[in-house]
């Protein structure tokens, strides 16, 4: 008000008419305006060039104020490359078990059933002609086989198609028999086992089928650096506990962070309770099982795997093109970074602005005789940008 008081009272004896423009110049927002866009575009250019697809300014935003990360465990803490290493049945070969489990996963897209496949090919097994497969997303496909429904996938999913029951006991054995199945050197702390079970209509459960992948080398480090930086990191699987339970020791994750056993629509009410508690919370995941979850948090991350859009991909804000789990830190820091970058420019171009208008409008004039120039208006709006 000061400044407007003098700019009428001085008008004719100093040049007010002067100082109007040069305070119109001065004032001009374009450092104000141009203070985010540009460390935001620096940003997503620097990640492209880590590997890093970032889907909007905004993600950068979001994935700066993280303090939860949640953790998928196949494909994402492991190499995303299941390889089947035992099988075992009741009654039958294991040829047979793996015969009758590829034909109803042949035409799946999860990497699970592309291990079963691959090991009946392998085998050089005929596999059956199939009708009216169903895949359910985290729990497993049905179809006919020899015009019997067969079912592969998850316990109590399989139970559930069936309503036959095995015994315990015989269930323990054969998950005793496939379980202690070494993997060729692998540390049995550097794998993950996963168990299939395949029931048939009329007979229940028949058999039961491991799947290994080794974990990654760099998710125990990746969840070290989360943690160093005060970010609590939790796992979501739809795996068994045990299973799980051994990864999560391996990697760093405590007993009190672990989810087992999760549905897709189990692992988005995760989220959704941590976000409803006033966490912020990002999702890593690789699968069509994760993209649920991935849409829900604050920033979706995917790990691009073989170099093909998928589901997870698709529903990612950042999409990890490197496919290497090091790269969610990667992406955190630039965030971080980007937006302390933001915040400088935000402070510089507020204090310009603070100590340059009321000298474009003519604060000094009265005192030192002092007043803008149109060259020194032009050189201060160009300095503030």
């Amino acid at each position: 008000s000061r400044a407007c008081i003098l700019l009428i009272r001085d008008w004719k004896t100093h040049g007010g008419g002067h100082c109007g423009l040069h305070f119109l110049v001065v004032s001009c927002p374009c450092a104000l305006g141009l203070a985010t866009p540009t460390a935001i575009l620096v940003g997503t250019s620097l990640g492209a060039r880590q590997g890093l697809l970032i889907r909007g300014g905004d993600v950068l935003q979001r994935l700066a104020s993280i303090d939860y990360v949640a953790l998928d465990k196949t494909g994402t803490l492991t190499e995303g490359k299941p390889a089947v290493s035992a099988v075992a049945s009741f009654l039958y070969e294991e040829n047979e078990i793996l015969q009758i489990a590829a034909a109803v996963e042949k035409t799946a897209s999860h990497p699970i059933a592309k291990a079963i496949i691959r090991k009946a090919e392998a085998l050089n097994l005929d596999i059956p002609v199939t009708r009216g497969q169903l895949a359910e997303p985290g729990f497993g496909t049905l179809a006919e086989v020899d015009g019997r429904l067969v079912a592969v996938g998850a316990l109590e999913w399989v139970h559930e198609r069936f309503q036959k029951r095995a015994d315990p006991s015989d269930l323990r054995n054969l998950e005793h028999a496939v379980m202690q199945h070494s993997v060729e050197g692998i540390s049995l702390s550097n794998y993950s086992k996963t168990v299939v079970y395949v029931g048939r209509e009329g007979e229940g459960i028949i058999g039961v089928i491991a799947i290994s992948d080794s974990l990654r080398h760099d998710a125990k480090s990746t969840v070290t650096r989360l943690q160093q930086k005060g970010i609590k990191a939790v796992l979501l699987s739809g795996d068994r506990e045990e299973a799980v339970a051994t990864i999560a020791k391996t990697v760093g994750i405590g007993s009190d962070c672990i989810n087992a056993s999760l549905s897709p629509q189990q692992k988005s009410g995760v989220i959704s309770t941590l976000k409803s508690a006033g966490h912020h919370v990002a999702m890593v995941g690789d699968g069509i099982n994760d993209a649920p979850s991935l849409a829900l948090a604050d920033v979706g991350i995917a790990l691009q795997i073989e170099a093909q859009e998928n589901a997870a991909s698709d529903a990612a804000s950042i999409v990890l093109l490197g496919n290497k789990l090091s790269q969610v830190v990667d992406a955190l820091e630039l965030a971080q970074s980007t937006m302390a970058k933001v915040y400088q420019n935000l402070s510089w171009a507020i204090a310009y602005n603070v100590v340059a208008i009321p000298i474009a409008a003519g604060a000094l004039l009265p005192q030192y005789d002092f007043a803008m120039t149109p060259s020194l208006s032009g050189m201060q709006i160009y300095t503030s940008l």
